[in-house]
């Protein structure tokens, strides 16, 4: 994994031109008054993005990458939703079909998108995303599928890292990029180009103090279990697959790492609807609530805040909002 991203990144860039969208990075003077004189803060709206989310940057990436090769082919994944979601708009733009595996504890939200989706077969899988993986793997070992990862995936993450791209284009004076982490295709993907073109960009990890598995791994030298409890970021909720690829780049790539409680995960999904009239996920209240938490941290620079994804339930929405 020491060999380049950046031409990958810049080929899938390439491939998502004229089906993703180039997503606006929106400036937030409320969060630059937060930590003081001569900050600038702009947050990546990937709530906006075809699916609701980044996802759909690495989906389109390896689902066209895998139909140019097969086109008879019927992709089997995994996800927590956003994943899936995306994957079905990509095989709808590709004209294929597919299968995605689910953990039971999925959103309702994302759950019933996934069953309006005419081009997907749903299949519950266990209580969290490394069993719906490994029922995925089995399923498309032994039916002789094209398995597409989430996260654990060179192709998917250079997807993601068209993110860091954008960025350096519409902010070339970025300092900061915040990213949340789950499995850690997005950071890893963004990190990869941001450190090769600009290495001077600190890029933070922010992830849920109640599931920090990534973080934690890292810590250690090496992908391992940890203790972890409910989340409203269930988006990143959940362990890493062993031996994925995403965990070298992170290590070599990710600067710090800031743990998000779940009462300013919630505050920053709520800043976003009082705010900016944006309807974020919690996921999306990690990477911000990292800003919200110590703004001063942060103070003179020129911030990039990643807001990963818009999908969340209407009873999780009305009861943060109350």
């Amino acid at each position: 994994m020491a060999n380049s991203l950046r031409q990958p990144i810049e080929e899938a860039a390439s491939r998502l031109l004229g089906n993703t969208r180039h997503t606006v990075l929106e400036s937030s003077t409320w969060l630059a008054e937060l930590a003081g004189e001569g900050t600038v803060v702009n947050l990546k709206l990937e709530n906006q993005q075809v699916s609701g989310s980044f996802k759909a940057r690495g989906a389109f990436n390896k689902m066209s990458m895998v139909v140019s090769e097969c086109p008879s082919c019927r992709p089997v994944l995994a996800s927590t939703g956003n994943h899936a979601l995306a994957c079905s708009w990509a095989a709808g733009r590709l004209n294929v079909n597919c299968d995605v595996h689910v953990p039971q504890t999925v959103s309702e939200a994302k759950l019933l998108a996934l069953q309006h989706e005419t081009n997907l077969t749903v299949c519950l899988s266990g209580t969290d995303c490394i069993d719906a993986e490994s029922a995925a793997r089995r399923a498309a070992k032994e039916n002789g599928q094209p398995y597409v990862s989430p996260y654990n995936d060179i192709d998917v993450v250079c997807g993601q890292g068209t993110i860091g791209k954008e960025i350096l284009e519409d902010m070339p004076n970025v300092d900061v990029i915040l990213v949340s982490v789950g499995g850690g295709g997005l950071i890893a993907g963004i990190s990869a180009y941001v450190k090769e073109v600009k290495p001077s960009v600190k890029v933070i990890g922010c992830q849920p103090a109640a599931s920090q598995v990534m973080a934690q791994s890292i810590a250690v030298g090496e992908i391992r279990e940890f203790p972890q409890s409910d989340t409203l970021s269930d988006g990143t909720a959940g362990g890493i697959e062993e031996g994925s690829v995403t965990f070298g780049l992170c290590k070599r790539h990710v600067d710090e790492w800031i743990m998000v409680s779940e009462e300013t995960i919630a505050k920053s999904v709520r800043f976003m609807v009082e705010y900016h009239q944006q309807i974020v996920e919690g996921a999306a209240g990690v990477a911000l609530g990292a800003f919200i938490d110590q703004p001063q941290r942060f103070a003179g620079q020129n911030v990039a805040i990643v807001i990963c994804g818009g999908r969340i339930g209407i009873d999780v929405l009305r009861k943060i909002l109350a």
